[in-house]
């Protein structure tokens, strides 16, 4: 154990406490057993790294990465006893989806170790909901999504914003956002500003067209048992909907593009929704837990949509994919029968600064959502304000 301590203290002092992200607080890390789960590159290791280093004694803690080469000869419950015998307290695990049968073994540290407690973090969100089934009277889950734009203009440019709830940015009280200009960095953000990895802009795109192929061709497929030549159809799928203007599926008519059956487009669909990758924009449904049929399907952030995009994105993709992106953390978003989108019985149409009002007159309750402006005015709410809402 002492080299996984060694690397443990050498991560924490290199670790920065300035920037959390808005899950931080939200975790209840007291719990005998938290996951953390969420796409690769969203923080999920620097923010358990922060919590150590500002709450905990490091000689009760251990912080540990299941793909380390400890695991070649030891076990989990090899780990988890000599940590006991050590007096531990506090075990972090990072990727666990890395190491087979990390659900049992999380279990039985949890049945036979009460003096600890776990906290362990995976990205692949498949293979982290299929093994939390066996954890579900033992673990809390949370999920951590990429950054908002109030995130962004702290990370990257040091701008501290506090959060607006959606009535708030109904009621305009983002007027009072302290940027005169907030557009320019706005579109910085569609472009690179949804992972933290972003602010290198000269590996942005290398590290993020590598975590695509890295869930596409090794995560989807193990969890899926699925082949390499399904993991590049997949590529193209996500190809077809980062260039839409936005995405209806018609899945017989792009199976037959993919040489796939129908039947498995649902499947590609919801295996890489799961992952981080696509959005799924459903109707209400008929009855309480019930999915309603979908009507668009989106990338899950614009980030994606600048990498995949062979030529200039779609704009109109682009701000429903802000849209859908940033509200769905604290909301259930909807298809509307007349808008673009339904949150909460309010309706919400997206478009351009020239929108009018023509697709919602005579509605209640409805907004139009303008890109382009940088104040609102009435039922007329600016796009970047709804990036404020975590």
């Amino acid at each position: 154990m002492e080299s996984l301590t060694k690397k443990f203290k050498d991560l924490l002092s290199l670790t920065a406490l300035d920037f959390k992200r808005y899950m931080y607080s939200e975790i209840a890390w007291n719990d005998r057993m938290v996951g953390i789960v969420g796409p690769r590159g969203v923080g999920k290791t620097t923010m358990v790294l922060q919590y150590i280093k500002e709450n905990l004694d490091v000689n009760e803690t251990l912080y540990v990465s299941a793909e380390d080469i400890y695991f070649a000869e030891h076990s989990l419950l090899d780990l988890a006893d000599a940590f006991s015998k050590n007096r531990g307290k506090y075990l972090f695990i990072d990727e666990i989806h890395k190491y087979s049968g990390w659900s049992q073994s999380l279990k039985s540290i949890y049945d036979y170790y009460p003096e600890i407690k776990v906290v362990f973090t995976g990205s692949s969100i498949l293979d982290i909901l299929k093994g939390s089934a066996d954890l579900s009277r033992r673990a809390l889950m949370f999920y951590i999504q990429g950054l908002s734009f109030r995130e962004y203009l702290f990370f990257f440019h040091h701008i501290a914003i506090e959060k607006y709830s959606l009535t708030d940015i109904l009621a305009h009280k983002t007027d009072e956002f302290s940027v005169r200009h907030p557009l320019p960095l706005f579109k910085d953000y569609l472009r690179r500003g949804y992972y933290p990895f972003g602010i290198d802009d000269t590996m942005f795109l290398f590290r993020l067209n590598q975590m695509i192929v890295q869930t596409l061709e090794s995560d989807i497929p193990i969890y899926a048992n699925l082949n390499v030549s399904t993991g590049k159809k997949l590529g193209k799928l996500l190809k077809i909907v980062s260039k839409s203007v936005p995405f209806k599926p018609n899945f017989t008519k792009i199976a037959a593009m993919l040489d796939s059956s129908r039947n498995s487009m649902d499947d590609y669909c919801y295996f890489m929704e799961q992952a981080g990758l696509l959005m799924q924009l459903r109707d209400m449904g008929e009855g309480i837990g019930q999915l309603g049929k979908i009507d668009k399907v989106y990338l899950d952030n614009t980030n994606l949509i600048f990498a995949l995009a062979e030529e200039q994105p779609n704009i109109g993709n682009l701000r429903e994919t802000f849209f859908f992106n940033q509200m769905k953390v604290n909301n259930k978003v909807y298809r509307s029968d007349k808008g673009d989108f339904n949150i909460n019985n309010l309706t919400f149409e997206v478009g351009g600064k020239s929108k009018t009002q023509k697709q919602i007159e005579g509605l209640k309750n409805a907004y139009i959502v303008k890109d382009d402006i940088e104040y609102g005015y009435q039922n007329v709410i600016p796009l970047w304000a709804f990036g404020l809402n975590y």
